[in-house]
């Protein structure tokens, strides 16, 4: 028999690219686009359908983490955007691959965090016939992002990407999706008839101040008001605004609230910041401003808002502003350019009597929750081991919470004391994130101290990718609190079935998750005693290690939004 010299299947897919440089390929093109927007790591779980853009991003000195889950890459992503300002991006397989990635992506379009995700697909070539991995995701994401599509040709590739970028950020910021289909990504086109956007030259500025109008209008409702209160969400680190907000607080002598990425806004201390008087602010206030954070369930629907007050909000979608509440005023713009306009429109007013009401209110809701604080009490209450890691935490700590009931009882304790330094899920109430938030943010500001407080629940769903941490050498000081229970959903079932009930599909193995940490290469420590917290923290930290404190926590502790079932409401 005649042997031909045709090309077999498999010697096509392994064949190295050509090195012919009038020419390149799919996965090259999008590696030089992600290159122009500035981005210097991919968060990945490898796959067939996806290792060209590997290769390219090797040629244009972009780091390749790869991870175990594809839901950490996306979740990593999404915690790199925060950190940054710059797009997060991962990149995953088809398949399987894409739909691990589905609550990564979720949970940055409900937390408005712009990332893309890339995801694989079967060759255009085998439309329709059943290839390996085959889904519609493009049909599955188009819900929870701002934009997906499918790469159409290996000469679109790059522009696309652009494309793509480009709507993560139109209005308020969010997740992209694109497909690439293997037969695209693998082709080789010549340089010349491709467009590779040039950096800072595809996109219009977003930093709209709003209408001028409505400038002056709030300039002088802020005038007039007697006792105004403003919240600070999360768009005002999105938007990076942070300089505005606080200039706009303490020149118009405004009290401030923050919640989401916006916590750390103003330091612990600053005067004009305050923290446990909120419902009490609003109930009294007759002015309150609501910035970057919609009247969803975190704000009761705006049901919480009195009617006595006029109520301003301000937004970067027009979509959230006077959405399930009326309002007095909206201002559709940039968080930051909207309250640098009011600064300069507005003028100062004494509000002496104001601030000390406020401020009476918050050392009274302090000074009773403090001895829950310092209790010596066996097992630890989760306040004791918050107000211990408050109490840790540098100027440049980042901390991230991971969870449910312990991480409601930090979110009134733990306070950032820098802007950017406070990471959760966001409205998803997705658990999961601590160990790809850590990451991202350990990856991107090496320098920093980055601290997570994990319920043991919500550490099980991610935590195999601690060894990555390891693996990439980045450490980081982890805090289990471990009660073995899911406790926020086993309250509610408590009060609504009785104790017979109420840990039916809830309850955990005692997990020593500090024998875990230290099977992986890391640091581990087990605490039951609440004088042991500290020491063991600062051991963590001098480790130089990712690292796993696994904290005993009282299982019969619930924190009072729990008790509330606030979250339901």
């Amino acid at each position: 028999m005649t042997q031909t010299t045709t090309e077999s299947s498999t010697e096509k897919i392994l064949r190295k690219p050509s090195e012919d440089p009038d020419t390149v390929s799919g996965g090259h093109l999008v590696a030089k686009a992600l290159k122009a927007e500035g981005v210097d790591v991919i968060f990945t779980l490898c796959g067939g359908h996806i290792i060209d853009i590997y290769d390219g991003c090797v040629d244009e000195g972009i780091a390749v983490v790869d991870v175990r889950h594809e839901q950490v890459a996306a979740h990593a992503a999404d915690g790199y955007a925060r950190i940054t300002g710059k797009p997060g991006v991962a990149v995953v397989t088809a398949g399987p691959g894409t739909t691990d990635a589905i609550t990564g992506v979720a949970n940055a379009f409900r937390a408005e965090s712009p990332m893309l995700l890339i995801g694989g697909q079967g060759a255009l070539s085998q439309h329709k016939m059943g290839s390996l991995q085959d889904l519609p995701h493009v049909d599955m994401m188009q819900p929870i992002t701002k934009f997906a599509a499918t790469v159409p040709h290996t000469s679109r590739s790059a522009d696309m990407v652009s494309m793509a970028f480009r709507e993560c950020y139109n209005g308020a910021p969010g997740p992209s999706f694109l497909e690439i289909p293997r037969d695209v990504l693998d082709a080789e086109v010549k340089l010349a008839d491709c467009t590779i956007p040039a950096p800072g030259r595809y996109r219009a500025s977003t930093k709209s101040a709003g209408d001028p109008a409505a400038i002056e209008a709030l300039a002088a409702l802020i005038a007039r008001s007697e006792k105004p209160a403003i919240l600070l969400g999360t768009q005002v680190w999105t938007g990076r605004g942070t300089d505005a907000a606080i200039d706009m607080v303490r020149r118009l002598n405004v009290p401030a609230f923050m919640n989401g990425a916006a916590r750390g806004t103003l330091p612990p201390g600053d005067p004009h910041h305050f923290h446990l008087s909120r419902r009490y602010a609003f109930n009294n206030a007759d002015l309150i401003i609501i910035v970057g954070t919609p009247f969803d369930f975190r704000m009761g629907y705006g049901r919480r808002l009195p009617k006595t007050a006029k109520v301003v909000q301000i937004d970067m979608d027009y979509r959230t502003v006077g959405k399930n509440r009326d309002i007095d005023l909206g201002i559709v713009g940039d968080p930051g350019a909207v309250l640098a306009a009011v600064t300069r429109a507005g003028s100062r007013k004494d509000r002496k009597a104001w601030f000390d009401e406020l401020r009476a209110e918050e050392t009274g809701a302090y000074e009773k929750r403090l001895p829950r604080q310092l209790s010596d009490a066996d097992p630890i209450h989760p306040l004791r081991l918050a107000h211990e890691i408050n109490e840790f935490l540098t100027e440049d700590s980042i901390f991230i919470g991971d969870g449910g009931d312990i991480v409601t009882f930090s979110g009134g304790v733990v306070q950032p004391k820098a802007p950017g330094h406070w990471m959760d899920p966001g409205p998803l109430g997705t658990l999961g994130v601590g160990v790809p938030f850590a990451m991202a943010a350990k990856y991107a500001r090496p320098d920093s101290e980055v601290v997570c407080l994990f319920g043991d629940g919500a550490f099980s769903l991610t935590g195999w990718d601690f060894e990555t941490m390891v693996r990439f050498n980045l450490p980081f000081v982890g805090v289990v609190g471990n009660n073995s229970s899911m406790n926020q959903i086993r309250y509610g079932q408590k009060r609504k079935y009785g104790e017979a009930r109420e840990r039916v599909g809830n309850t955990l193995g005692d997990v020593h998750y500090d024998k875990f940490a230290e099977m992986l290469g890391g640091y581990g420590e087990e605490v039951r005693d609440p004088k042991d917290i500290g020491p063991a923290l600062q051991r963590a930290r001098e480790s130089g290690l990712p690292s796993l404190i696994n904290v005993w926590v009282d299982p019969d502790a619930y924190a009072p939004g729990t008790m509330n079932q606030t979250m339901y409401k």
